[in-house]
């Protein structure tokens, strides 16, 4: 099969993951379904299977010359221009195939959703769209690699135009809108940061895949890929027989859906296992609902069967059943069977509740002269009655972590103004080049507007007015004129948690109380969008254990099972916290970093042969010396008290807090008051 000339490896010939697979046919089949999000491992087909779904359907009717390839068979779905053709008379039609649409990581607002030629409408008052990638998805297939690490605001709008089939554009009082149907795949890899959990649950369905750890299977996988890059072409016939029978599987299975019929038994079986999972809303109902619907005309079938609810229960549940940051994955799938096997028990008592009533009806019906039907209504109450009696929700699992509690802190937003700074979060404030901020004042323009200053534009024409040459219109506005918006917006930060995991911490009460600190930070960092790092020393050296990433829960795995004993190398700690924070700003110039150490101070293992101490303070003065923001949690409990720590912090330029006299969240908030709300930038390195 081809493809642009190029021929695509068939969908049949994937080797394992069926429920990606089946994931992909039935948001095809059934695109109310919400799109799926795929978890896991890069190197698992992925991209293939979509790009191999997408060639294995046929092809489908366009309004020739549409630029949204608009449904010529749909007049409710239509874009202005095809509507005008109707009504012209001058509409055509032609096929294409089925199109996959890549969105980079790096795309912007306007790249996704287009925008409004805001110049051509002040000049000629005409509207003039730019189309995006959501223009160029309808219909077809939107594939977005590493959706983890896309802005949230753009996620959302996605999951809007998936959700509604409409995309709408505003600027500056103009609105234009256009069809964008579309099936949403996003990939992600869990460890590089989750998405929000309200993000998460707008994904109807969602697979977690791996590598195929069956040895004949990767054998199988690698003959394959070696016959389709030695000729493809034949390959891809060799599999044309079973191309062709998955695709009238699915054509059938699409005039099939609205055929299938839904009883009330499998409903209430959707929404017992949804209460049993402890799923929160309503949303999971609905899409198993659908799923299952889909999963029956997929099957050929026109009723929905208790399969049909379990197989489709394992694709809607699995990424909707944590409630809180930092809840280990719920056991509760492996209670799925447990759960229908209840609801089982519960219909048999009803059947036989019903044949019992309606005995009972039969019999007073006999000696009555008059008949009488069966109560429906009354049976449906005492059904509900009992079922509500019967039913008992699951108590949610809850994870006891070996660290202290962790606070409810005050809010903190430090302010990190530079222009033309990038990123995204919710913690300090910043200028931004991003439209998804506060306007806040205009500048002249120095390349092409995209997001233009009309208030200031109109201010900087009107001086103008009288001497310029109108010809009918109200206003003249010249390029000189323009004014581009200037806006605000907030950014996370980088905070490195440098932990002192020495035998002089194993006092457990001490680092219970220093972990329910870092866990706190933590909880405070996955809501403001933050990346952490968490640096460990003890022995005779310091490892980064976790480098810097937006999977908070991944630093938080790490703090609970830190283990502690050994010496106190604290300037091995402090130097790979340095090199982290350097290599961090080369990577990323626009990075926040913050440090958090916490240890007694009482260093006893040097680097080159000085004294620890000494050589402890010399590298603390190199991140005062780069501007670099820190704090130091004092955790030295004993009587005699040398005060290390302190003059540790001094060196820093930190802020000292002594553990004794201060909860976990009380470290919390001291931390977060160190952080200075103006820190300026210079040549990528921090001043004061």
């Amino acid at each position: 099969m081809r493809n642009h000339n190029i021929t695509v490896y068939p969908f049949t010939a994937i080797v394992g993951q069926e429920k990606m697979k089946k994931a992909l046919i039935l948001n095809v089949v059934n695109p109310k379904v919400g799109g799926v999000l795929i978890r896991g491992e890069k190197g698992t087909a992925k991209s293939t299977a979509v790009r191999a779904l997408a060639n294995l359907l046929p092809e489908i009717d366009v309004v020739e010359g549409c630029k949204f390839r608009c449904n010529p068979h749909d007049v409710h779905a239509m874009c202005e221009e095809c509507l005008d053709k109707i009504k012209a008379g001058t509409l055509n039609i032609s096929s294409e195939k089925m199109k996959v649409v890549d969105l980079p990581v790096s795309a912007t607002e306007d790249r996704v959703v287009g925008t409004l030629d805001i110049e051509h409408a002040i000049k000629k008052g005409e509207k003039r769209f730019e189309h995006g990638v959501l223009a160029l998805a309808h219909r077809g297939i939107l594939y977005v690699d590493e959706i983890n690490l896309l802005d949230d605001h753009l996620v959302d709008v996605l999951l809007d135009s998936a959700a509604m089939g409409v995309n709408t554009i505003e600027r500056e009082g103009i609105s234009y809108s256009h069809p964008a149907n579309f099936v949403l795949v996003g990939t992600m890899n869990p460890e590089e940061g989750e998405l929000r959990p309200q993000l998460l649950d707008r994904f109807g369905l969602c697979v977690d895949i791996k590598g195929i750890s069956d040895v004949p299977r990767r054998v199988e996988l690698i003959k394959y890929r070696l016959s389709y890059e030695a000729d493809p072409e034949v390959f891809a016939a060799n599999w044309q027989a079973a191309e062709t029978e998955l695709c009238g599987q699915i054509l059938v299975a699409q005039k099939l859906l609205p055929e299938v019929r839904i009883s009330d038994d499998m409903l209430e079986l959707i929404s017992q296992i949804c209460v049993d999972m402890g799923v929160d809303g309503h949303r999971a109902d609905i899409t198993m609902m659908k799923a299952s619907i889909t999963l029956a005309a997929f099957n050929g079938r026109t009723e929905v069967l208790e399969g049909d609810i379990k197989e489709a229960a394992e694709l809607v549940l699995s990424h909707r059943m944590r409630r809180k940051p930092f809840d280990n994955r719920s056991d509760k799938q492996n209670n799925l069977d447990e759960s229908i096997e209840k609801q089982r028990e519960r219909q048999k008592e009803k059947q036989n509740e019903k044949e019992k009533n309606k005995n009972e009806q039969q019999k007073r019906e006999h000696k009555e002269d008059q008949g009488k039907q069966h109560e429906n209504p009354e049976e449906q109450q005492w059904d509900n009655t009992s079922d509500k009696a019967e039913r008992e929700p699951s108590a949610s699992s809850e994870t006891i972590f070996a660290m202290g509690e962790s606070y409810q802190i005050k809010q903190l937003s430090p302010e990190f103004r530079r222009n033309r700074r990038n990123g995204s979060g919710r913690r300090s404030k910043t200028l931004t080049k991003s439209k998804q901020g506060r306007y806040i004042k205009s500048t002249i323009p120095q390349e092409r507007i995209t997001d233009l200053a009309f208030d200031a534009t109109l201010r900087a024409a009107a001086p103008y007015q009288l001497v310029r040459e109108k010809n009918g219109n109200s206003i003249i506005i010249h390029e000189s004129d323009f004014r581009k918006k200037i806006r605000e917006n907030k950014i996370g930060n980088l905070v490195l948690f440098v932990v002192d995991a020495s035998g002089s911490m194993g006092a457990q009460q001490r680092m219970v109380a220093s972990k329910g600190a870092v866990l706190s930070m933590l909880m405070d960092a996955y809501q403001k969008r933050d990346k952490v790092g968490l640096i460990a020393f003890k022995g005779d050296s310091a490892e980064l254990i976790l480098p810097p990433t937006s999977s908070v829960e991944l630093a938080q795995k790490y703090l609970q099972e830190l283990p502690t004993g050994g010496k106190t190398p604290l300037s091995h700690g402090l130097m790979k916290g340095y090199e982290t924070i350097k290599s961090e700003l080369r990577r990323d110039p626009d990075t926040c970093p913050f440090m958090v150490l916490i240890s007694d101070g009482r260093a006893n293992v040097s680097m080159n042969g000085e004294s620890p101490i000494q050589e402890t303070k010399k590298i603390a003065s190199m991140f005062r010396g780069e501007g670099i923001q820190s704090a130091v949690i004092d955790t030295e409990s004993s009587m005699i008290k040398f005060g290390l720590a302190q003059e540790i912090s001094s060196a820093l330029g930190a802020r000292y807090l002594a553990l004794e006299n201060l909860k976990a969240d009380s470290i919390v908030e001291a931390v977060r008051s160190s952080v200075p709300f103006d820190l300026q930038f210079s040549s990528g390195n921090f001043s004061i």
